[in-house]
Formats: structure tokens, C-alpha cells, sequence
């Protein structure tokens, strides 16, 4: 198993901070290792609850009695299980000198958000972990990395062949077992079928009107499709920026599965080969690569968006550091070049500095203002 001390170096920072820390993210992401790895090292000082073990689940028959008396570090794991734990955790949050500080692990639902950001409102920090990436895995796996995605056990696989079949399996797991347990009741076959429309449409400008039609259904119901798996952490929505300029501009979402392994299992694209002699190749290398991006600036959702106009000017990610304006562009291609629209997005956006991140082995400068980086130097030239 790869090193994610990155992540663990965090968790101890905020564990420090906040009497409870969450760490969201996808089924099979690696959160129990990453907290299982923490608990290494400050043993004994760690006390772990898995919730989806019957054993550990009667000495929390009674949580507040289990939970009072440790000291140290509690992690409960899948804690989306049993909701009735916040409450409990906010009494135990609340006393003066806490002897325990509480890290929580869970996959993403609406429930667990609602419940757990209610409860605990100014006790809980979240930390979202996603699959690995070039900082952790090494920059020279990158085609690796963009062909089997980042969930640990698809990565690590013995050969591509192995990797696809695990990430089908945890397709089917996924829409079959855990999100019913996420509360998300939708049939598992009706998802799988708009999973892999999303999948044909990955980084696409969201059309709900159009999937309502292919499916047969409303428009609000394809929009509850789309929040589920958004909800669940296996799809993102990038925001459009609105700048009050006079260009009529795209005001809907962009659409990405988020784990580019899972893009190509949906398609049936096992190897490097196939997916570059496939149609969505460029869209899922911008999946990709905007997520690494996001990665390496460590920016918040919410500082990240994208840009269009109606007359076709576009931006594939647009970054808000303070008053900072930073934009980029994503390329499938060895030989970047600049183009009218990144001329019209430097000029309106008023951007710092314009980013054309490709497929090629060096980063050079392009233009004045613009520099092209080769994906494999995402870390090292913009982190």
C-alpha cells in the first residue's frame, strides 16, 4: 500500500483543532487504512469502532456509556450507520478539557451531511479523500494513474486486466449494496444505465432536458439521478463562473465522473490503447487532469469553476486563490498551442496566469502569460 502522508500529516493537524473530524469519501477510497495507519502511530492511544462489525456495534449499545470514559483518539468507522451517534458526539465534543477527540469515517450521503453538519456545527471539520494521485503514486505512472483511476485496489492490481475487473465488480457493489445502505433507493440498473450515459457525456455541460428524454423521464428526476451519485462522491459537478461581462454565458454545471478508472469501466475500455482509440478520450484525459490540478493547488470546491460563453470561449478550470485569478486549459496532445479562446479568457477573466496542461514529457512557455505544463510536472510546476 502506497504512503498517503500527505493526508495523515493533516488529520493530525486537524485532530489538534477540532474535538471531531470527518473523513468523507467514496466506498473503497482507502479511509480505513488512512485512519488505521494514523492509529499506528499513536498507539495506544487510539480506540477504533467499525460499524459494520457486529461486535463492535454491541459495545456501542449503549454510545454515550462506550464513548465517556476513553481517552485519546476514537475512530468510528461508517459511521453513516448509526446517525444517532452525532448528538452524543456533540455532549462528548462539549466537556471542558475533552479527554477524546473523535475521527469519524464515512461515505458521503445527503443524510450524514445534514445530520452530521447540524449536530455538530462548529465542533466538526470535514476532510474529503479522494483515490490516489501523481504526488502519491509518482509522476512517471501517470498513464497508469488515468487508466485505472485512483481507488487504491484498482491502481495496485497486478496487471490492467485484474484493475478492470475489480472496478467492475465495485460498479456493481456500489449500485447494488452501498448506496441502498446510503439511503439513495432508486434502482440499482436504472443508476447503471445513467452512470454510463454520464460516462459517454463525461466533461460535459450538464443537459438535464436531454437525459430526461433518452430516459424517458422528467428532467427533476434525472437531476435527483445526478445528486445521488454526486452525493455519493463518484460524480462532480465543476460550477460555471458568472462575471458581469456582456457575453452570454453558460449558467449549468459540468459534468464528471469522478474517478477516470470508473469512466473507462462504464465504456468496457479495458487497456491505454482503448481508451485512446475511443471518442471520450480527450473528455476523460480533462476529467483527469482537473482533478490533479485541484489536487496540487489544494483549493477548496467552492474557489473552482469553468467558464463558456454561448459564442464558444471556454475555460475547462478557473481558479480563485484570494485575489489571485489563475485559468487552465486541458490538452490530449504532445504539441500545445494557444488559441482564440484562451486569448478571450485571459482578457475577460482578467487571469494572473492562463495554464495549458498536456500530454507531452516538458513544460515550456507558450505565449506571454501562458505556459504550457506537461501533465507528469502538474506537482512539481504548480504545487
Amino acid at each position: 500500500m502506497l504512503s498517503r502522508q500527505r493526508h495523515q500529516e493533516r488529520l493530525f493537524d486537524l485532530l489538534e483543532h477540532y474535538p471531531v473530524v470527518a473523513i468523507l469519501g467514496a466506498r473503497q477510497v482507502g479511509k480505513t487504512t488512512l485512519a488505521r495507519s494514523l492509529a499506528a502511530d499513536l498507539d495506544p492511544k487510539v480506540h477504533f469502532f467499525d460499524l459494520e462489525d457486529p461486535d463492535d456495534l454491541a459495545r456501542l449499545a449503549e454510545p454515550k456509556l462506550a464513548l465517556e470514559p476513553l481517552e485519546g483518539i476514537v475512530v468510528l468507522d461508517e459511521v453513516q450507520r448509526r446517525p444517532e451517534i452525532f448528538p452524543i458526539l456533540r455532549v462528548l465534543a462539549d466537556r471542558p478539557d475533552a479527554p477524546a477527540r473523535f475521527l469519524v469515517l464515512g461515505s458521503a450521503s445527503p443524510d450524514l451531511l445534514r445530520q452530521s453538519s447540524e449536530t455538530l456545527a462548529g465542533r466538526v471539520h470535514f476532510h474529503r479523500l479522494d483515490g490516489f494521485d501523481l504526488d502519491e503514486v509518482g509522476s512517471e505512472d501517470w498513464r497508469k494513474l488515468w487508466t485505472r483511476g485512483g481507488f487504491p485496489r484498482s491502481f495496485l492490481a497486478e496487471n490492467d486486466h485484474s484493475s478492470f475487473e475489480w472496478r467492475d465488480d465495485f460498479i456493481r457493489t456500489f449500485l447494488e449494496r452501498d448506496l441502498p445502505q446510503l439511503g439513495i433507493r432508486t434502482p440499482g440498473q436504472t443508476l447503471r444505465r445513467f452512470w454510463t450515459m454520464l460516462a459517454h457525456n463525461q466533461a460535459q455541460i450538464w443537459n438535464g432536458a436531454d437525459l430526461a428524454r433518452a430516459f424517458g423521464v422528467s428532467a427533476p428526476t434525472v437531476r435527483r439521478y445526478l445528486d445521488h451519485l454526486t452525493s455519493a462522491m463518484v460524480v462532480r459537478q465543476l460550477l460555471p463562473w458568472h462575471a458581469n461581462v456582456k457575453k452570454r454565458q453558460v449558467k449549468s454545471p459540468k459534468v464528471y465522473i469522478a474517478d477516470s478508472g470508473l469512466v473507462h469501466t462504464l465504456l468496457g475500455l479495458k487497456t491505454a490503447d482503448d481508451i485512446l482509440g475511443h471518442p471520450v478520450s480527450g473528455a476523460s484525459w480533462e476529467g483527469f487532469v482537473v482533478q490533479q490540478i485541484q489536487a496540487a493547488l489544494r483549493t477548496r470546491p467552492e474557489d473552482c469553476f469553468f467558464w463558456a460563453t454561448h459564442a464558444g470561449a471556454e475555460i475547462d478550470l478557473f481558479v480563485m486563490r484570494g485575489n489571485r485569478r489563475e485559468g487552465f486549459e486541458v490538452k490530449l496532445t504532445t504539441s500545445p498551442r494557444t488559441t482564440r479562446s484562451m486569448r478571450q479568457a485571459q482578457e475577460t477573466l482578467q487571469l494572473d496566469r492562463l495554464v495549458v496542461v498536456h500530454a507531452g514529457s516538458e513544460s515550456f512557455p507558450l505565449a506571454d502569460g501562458i505556459d504550457a505544463v506537461a501533465a507528469s510536472r502538474i506537482w512539481a510546476d504548480l504545487g
